[in-house]
């Protein structure tokens, strides 16, 4: 299958030069040439099949073309070792809690999966290649430890000083061997405009072979399809309609379910959960796109003031705001709201959100009508924002994993940048 750039100003590419190059020549995103549907028996099997099977019979339908199918199982396989259950909160309100991975964040199924694909591409590959890859959070810590130890590969995190939990912050400036955290004093914005010039950079890209980690790549983002069919196949009554409650950041997370939805997931309807980082929310009550300077939030994965995906939903679409409207619901809270939903869920159900989930289930609490069962994404788990929510339901109430402990007891490793990307250019000219 050929990708093509959402600028439409470049020749069509292989997947290996998608998922290789990252960004597109002409600053666009890849996408498929086309999106196939999978077969009406493929949804009535679907139940009896384990999340490692369907997630293959997926993938098939993007990657198929390109990669054996023996290796291609592998790569699903090994990616997917762990779950993502669906656990009843309350009457027709699930969470699918996407934290059961190595770093517990959604970001481990999209992360592993680019870390498996790209080792393959590259194993014809002669030179090093670096990954680059801007985080407002999760996606750092997804990325580092999905590409720790691989051959032939360097990973290098932008995060944004100050502006990240603790936990997530060890959770890539631990580790050291292949992995380099650049601690750019910044936003996340900022960390993205420093990823996307660099790609930009013709004499740059003459030098070294760089690629993206973020979920503007392709390998990225497509295998985050995977855990919305396994939603669906552990919902006990699959009658009722279906409303996926997605938190939203650089969009990624959402693109990959209207993907699922285009493939013949039964889905009702999306709703795209934001904090006060609102923009995608005004453009579909206006449809007017206007980015601005991300803000401060205590849901800190979600502080996105440009989000990258959302070329990818418009061409998706075709930029037809109506028709984006008809599938997809907006919503925005501020801290106290995602506070006082943290507190009310856990007293009254017993259950411990993250405040990116919150954002998530407070949609569906509001906006759920008679007949239909909603599913949000847990995206991380609340131990990764302890300060926060233990500030919100008490000290000593937040449980922290054992894999999470061990991180912090790493020491902290980085390099501090100013958001100019001269200082990030001559860094960059010191690899090889």
């Amino acid at each position: 299958m050929k990708y093509y750039s959402t600028y439409h100003k470049t020749p069509n590419v292989s997947l290996e030069t998608a998922v290789t190059q990252g960004l597109a020549a002409d600053r666009g995103l890849f996408m498929p040439e086309r999106i196939v549907q999978l077969p009406e028996s493929f949804f009535k099997e679907i139940g009896s099949m384990s999340f490692q099977e369907l997630s293959f019979e997926v993938a098939k339908k993007f990657f198929g073309e390109d990669i054996p199918d023996n290796i291609l199982k592998n790569i699903v396989f090994d990616t997917l070792s762990f779950d993502t259950p669906l656990i009843k909160v309350k009457e027709n309100i699930y969470s699918l809690e996407l934290f059961h991975g190595p770093t517990s964040a959604f970001k481990d199924v999209g992360a592993r999966f680019m870390a498996r694909l790209l080792s393959h591409f590259i194993g014809k590959e002669k030179n090093m290649v670096h990954v680059l890859v801007a985080t407002s959070g999760d996606t750092g810590s997804a990325v580092a430890n999905g590409f720790l130890g691989v051959p032939g590969i360097k990973v290098h995190v932008l995060y944004p000083k100050g502006k990240v939990s603790e936990i997530q912050e060890k959770q890539f400036t631990t580790l050291g061997q292949n992995i380099t955290a650049l601690e750019i004093d910044g936003t996340f914005d900022d960390c993205q405009a420093l990823v996307k010039s660099a790609f930009m950079d013709e004499e740059l890209k003459k030098k070294i072979t760089i690629t993206s980690a973020n979920s503007i790549n392709v390998a990225r983002f497509l295998p985050q399809a995977f855990y919305y069919f396994n939603a669906w196949a552990k919902l006990a009554d699959k009658s009722r309609k279906v409303v996926l409650s997605v938190p939203s950041g650089n969009f990624g997370n959402l693109t990959a379910g209207l993907f699922a939805k285009k493939m013949g997931l039964p889905v009702s309807k999306f709703i795209a959960a934001n904090n006060r980082n609102d923009i995608v929310f005004k453009y579909m009550k206006t449809g007017i796109y206007e980015p601005r300077p991300s803000v401060s939030t205590i849901a800190n994965a979600m502080d996105v003031g440009d989000p990258s995906n959302f070329a990818r939903i418009l061409d998706l679409y075709k930029n037809n705001h109506q028709a984006i409207a008809n599938d997809i619901t907006g919503t925005t809270y501020s801290d106290d709201e995602i506070r006082e939903t943290l507190l009310s869920v856990y007293q009254t159900t017993g259950y411990l959100l993250d405040p990116h989930g919150a954002v998530g289930y407070r949609a569906l609490d509001e906006l759920l009508n008679e007949g239909e069962t909603g599913i949000f994404l847990e995206t991380a788990h609340p131990a990764k924002f302890t300060e926060t929510v233990e500030e919100v339901v008490g000290k000593g109430n937040v449980p922290m994993p054992e894999k999470l402990q061990r991180f912090m007891k790493g020491e902290k490793l980085s390099i501090g940048f100013s958001a100019k990307y001269g200082e990030f250019r001559a860094y960059l000219d010191g690899l090889e």
